[in-house]
């Protein structure tokens, strides 16, 4: 078992990728939220710049974009919030098998939020709905970022539950 998922490693340079592609999609998103954030402000305190009407509904959007997929990446880096005040009185063997519950419960939220995002960019309310300040943009574009997510947390997620049972594996075989 532990020589077939030592195997799975083979498939880091999908992680990596993946992990590239989203680190790009938020340095994108942050820096287009900064631009029109200051053109925002410029526009109403510089006579001589116009202050888009879009502005606020886009900064929010892409604010929307940069938390769920920096979400992503703090799964990939173990860098997410937890909780790790007994960590220290628990055995080895006991902390990674909670880790390892803890990941399949953020793995399986990753799940959620794919399928129930896909069905809510798919459903009538994002085809039909518009921005306000920009009727011919689809709400579609502001959920599209929950499968988005979604398929990021189950991708990093994989990839830590895989490398947890290694660990428990070689915890174990250590015991004996």
């Amino acid at each position: 078992m532990l020589e077939i998922l030592k195997k799975a490693e083979r498939i880091k340079p999908v992680y990596d990728t993946t992990y590239k592609v989203i680190m790009f999609l938020c340095k994108l998103v942050l820096i287009g939220d900064i631009m029109i954030t200051a053109w925002g402000i410029a526009g109403r305190y510089l006579p001589f710049i116009r202050d888009p009407y879009w502005s606020e509904e886009m900064v929010l959007t892409m604010m929307v974009y940069l938390a769920v997929l920096s979400a992503t990446l703090a799964i990939r880096n173990r860098a997410h919030i937890r909780m790790t005040g007994f960590d220290k009185y628990l055995s080895p063997c006991t902390l990674e098998i909670s880790d390892l519950i803890a990941d399949i419960a953020v793995f399986l939220l990753g799940i959620f939020l794919l399928v129930y995002g896909t069905k809510l960019c798919t459903s009538p309310i994002a085809s039909l709905g518009k921005y306000a300040s920009i009727p011919n943009l689809s709400k579609f574009w502001q959920y599209f970022s929950i499968p988005i997510a979604g398929a990021g947390m189950v991708i990093f997620e994989l990839e830590q539950i895989f490398q947890r049972i290694i660990k428990l594996m070689e915890l174990k075989g250590e015991k004996k």
